[in-house]
């Protein structure tokens, strides 16, 4: 199959929800689903760092043939000039074990290696989150340190641009 990444616009909420309230989406990621008055305001903090940088931010996967909506991909910075950006996607359950993570993935670095200034990349995932850490490391991403982040465990690997 192949797919696009198209910003995510105002438009697009009901996709979003849609990923974000599954649980099990969000099992390696939030370690439940997210409720709408916790998704609007995430939703819209995502639309103003779309706004950040023409090239980067938050994407909607999308099935080239028929745009189907497949899931989310992310190159995120919190600035402009930023050096450094953050990889991520969530993928559709029904979208799983056919290796699109792997070509977001791929995809985003080679969008990030376009970008001038872009110096690393990094990716946080859940440590159990086998098949993910699988793709970081097929991407050249190295593990950097685990962390706790709001009583969640986080695997942080990096990589250079």
């Amino acid at each position: 199959m192949e797919f696009v990444l198209k910003k995510f616009g105002p438009q697009d909420f009901d996709d979003y929800f849609r990923l974000v309230s599954d649980a099990k989406v969000m099992a390696m990621i939030t370690e439940r689903a997210m409720p709408l008055d916790e998704a609007q305001p995430d939703y819209a903090a995502m639309l103003l760092n779309n706004g950040i940088h023409p090239e980067l931010g938050s994407f909607k996967i999308l099935d080239a043939q028929h745009g189907h909506f497949i899931g989310l991909a992310k190159l995120e910075v919190s600035a402009a000039n930023a050096d450094t950006a953050e990889l991520g996607y969530i993928i559709l359950p029904e979208y799983w074990g056919q290796g699109i993570a792997g070509r977001v993935a791929r995809l985003l670095v080679t969008r990030a290696q376009e970008q001038p200034g872009l110096k690393h990349l990094f990716a946080i995932i859940d440590p159990a989150n086998l098949p993910s850490r699988k793709i970081l490391l097929n991407n050249q991403f190295v593990f950097r340190e685990f962390m706790d982040f709001d009583g969640l465990p986080g695997e942080i690997l990096e990589r250079g641009c």
